[in-house]
């Protein structure tokens, strides 16, 4: 469905289609536009998802993982220092080496970063990728539950077995209902209707001080320039509230936020 139109004088230059919903913390569908069930692929905007399974296999406490690592975990960042430094700190808190790593490589995000890359004759490695947080995550969480670190982001892996369980509780589906493709860092990406993604938000949102979901939202709004950085949009959105509201965007236009109770 159409949401906005550009114009170039009287000439339309783009229409730009969208899906929209809006959810209360009960998951009432408040507002929608165009079709607010669509199957959606919500990409990197699963990452809190993904590391409250995590969280749940003790591995936080086990390394020494801090909030600043948490929101880490949630990123999707731009390759500047202090992220590759935290990923390598976090690789070194797990006993797991870059070599562990099975996402790759690839041109960061950020403008600035690239050109200073390219000034610099900078030979990028897996430590590199903006999904650098995740996957020392995911290594810790496959140590934690004494399984194997090889073949931690394959899908019958056990580590990911428990993300497809955590994601499908926390969107309240059966899990025979959550679909599951391959994201561009090698893990297993869900895809599920989109209002189930406002839902995961609304949770963290209203989620109890203590609990694990209230963790992911502090460690998001605490270190927002963790989660993406300079000049990002989640970053500023974050910074700007203040720490009342959690956003994430994810590959291909999706982008999530939500206001805490």
């Amino acid at each position: 469905m159409i949401a906005a139109t550009l114009y170039r004088g009287d000439v339309i230059e783009n229409t730009h289609a969208a899906h929209v919903a809006v959810i209360d913390a009960s998951g009432r569908l408040l507002y929608s536009f165009g079709d607010p069930h669509r199957v959606t692929l919500p990409r990197s905007a699963a990452k809190p998802a993904q590391a409250l399974a995590v969280i749940e296999t003790g591995a936080l406490e086990r390394f020494g993982f801090d909030d600043a690592d948490f929101a880490l975990m949630c990123t999707s960042h731009s390759s500047e220092p202090r992220h590759i430094e935290r990923a390598r700190s976090m690789l070194a808190k797990a006993h797991a080496s870059e070599s562990d790593l099975r996402c790759g490589g690839h041109p960061p995000i950020s403008d600035a970063v690239f050109r200073d890359w390219i000034r610099r004759d900078f030979t990028l490695t897996p430590v590199c990728s903006n999904c650098s947080g995740k996957h020392p995550g995911m290594l810790a969480g496959a140590r934690a539950m004494g399984a194997a670190l090889d073949d931690y982001h394959l899908p019958a892996h056990p580590l990911q077995a428990h993300v497809k369980r955590t994601m499908a509780r926390l969107i309240d589906l059966d899990e025979a209902n959550v679909q599951w493709a391959i994201d561009g860092c090698n893990l297993p990406t869900p895809a599920f209707p989109l209002d189930r993604l406002a839902r995961l938000f609304a949770k963290i949102a209203v989620a109890p001080d203590g609990s694990p979901l209230a963790r992911i939202h502090r460690a998001m709004t605490t270190y927002p320039e963790l989660v993406a950085g300079k000049g990002r949009f989640c970053t500023l959105l974050m910074r700007a509230f203040d720490g009342a509201l959690v956003g994430k965007t994810g590959a291909d236009a999706i982008n999530v936020r939500r206001p805490k109770a």
